[in-house]
């Protein structure tokens, strides 16, 4: 059974630590997999319009959500703007269309998914030439904030607004444009990509993070952190699964986590989290840092994104850089 912590955003909204994550899972694997996670206890669900591979399962997100009969006001919906509808006027609609598919009015949590804006249309993964085709005359991402700092304030869609896969730089531009902090920032965070600096920052500033991918999942290839020898003895000295012992890394730091699985026996067990001690915590950093890998950097997805988002050493080459 999970520890049952709570995280209060920058506005006063509360928020259960552990959630379930959606990303990656299949179509006609969501709905049971949101049903079991609700009966589990978990409270706290984390969705998209758009994942890299899977289009739009929020339909089967409100589906599990009806078919667990938890009631909506007891449950944290967090969803994104998708990439196509940075452009200001196009936010709202693309809001809309989420609260459509997820069959409510509001969102407790709504973030820009990417610091990344697709060409506008109906095509939500729109390719040109073997690559993604990004808006360069969209007007950018403080644009972009301004209208979710609208909604927030104008309107009762959205409870809380913030960010996803947003580096340091990308942040300061936006809080130093407008003077509003991101509640959140929803990044891939696991051992194997440890970020002082970010979230440093994101601690100074209040900015609650979010690690995705905390096992390491990804869709480029690269290892992952959950399988290395040394986690996996780590676990067995605990008596965990090395899953629990991620989520635990997690969780220590203050962070919310979101594991994603579509198996209720792993379900359960990522929710049955538990304190880290300091020393495990620090033989699981020196791990991570020997291991350093980035999992999700656009450049390198297939169909690649030209742009640089991190500022990693690979991605400096490409002809793009947020702005």
């Amino acid at each position: 059974m999970s520890l049952g912590r709570i995280i209060t955003l920058n506005n006063g909204l509360k928020v259960p630590q552990i959630g379930f994550g959606t990303w990656q899972a299949a179509p006609g694997e969501v709905e049971k997999a949101v049903a079991t996670a609700l009966k589990v206890g978990y409270r706290h669900i984390d969705c998209a319009l758009v994942s890299l591979r899977v289009y739009e399962n929020q339909n089967e997100v409100a589906d599990g959500i009806a078919e667990s009969g938890v009631p909506r006001e007891d449950i944290i919906l967090v969803s994104k703007l998708w990439n196509n509808s940075h452009r200001p006027e196009l936010v709202e609609a693309d809001l809309d269309l989420t609260l459509s598919q997820l069959q409510t009015k509001y969102l407790d949590v709504y973030l820009i998914h990417w610091p990344v804006p697709f060409k506008p249309g109906k095509d939500l993964q729109p390719v040109a030439d073997g690559k993604k085709v990004i808006d360069t005359e969209a007007p950018g991402i403080v644009a972009t904030w301004k209208e979710l700092i609208r909604i927030s304030k104008e309107t009762d869609k959205v409870r809380a607004i913030g960010v996803s896969n947003f580096s340091k730089s990308a942040l300061e531009k936006i809080i130093d444009a407008t003077g509003v902090v991101p509640a959140m920032n929803q990044i891939e965070c696991h051992p194997s990509l440890i970020q002082p600096e970010l979230f440093e920052f994101c601690k100074e500033k209040g900015i609650k993070i979010t690690a995705y991918s905390p096992l390491g999942n990804n869709i480029t290839g690269k290892p992952r952190i959950i399988d290395s020898p040394e986690v996996k003895e780590i676990a067995k000295r605990l008596g965990k699964e090395p899953a629990q012992v991620l989520i635990a890394w997690g969780a220590k730091q203050g962070f919310f986590v979101i594991p994603k699985s579509v198996t209720e026996s792993r379900i359960k067990s990522n929710f049955d989290d538990f304190e880290l001690n300091d020393a495990d915590f620090e033989e699981i950093n020196k791990v991570g840092r020997a291991t350093r890998s980035r999992a999700n950097a656009p450049c390198e997805y297939n169909p690649p994104w030209a742009i640089n988002v991190f500022d990693e050493p690979y991605e400096q080459s490409q002809p793009l850089k947020v702005w």
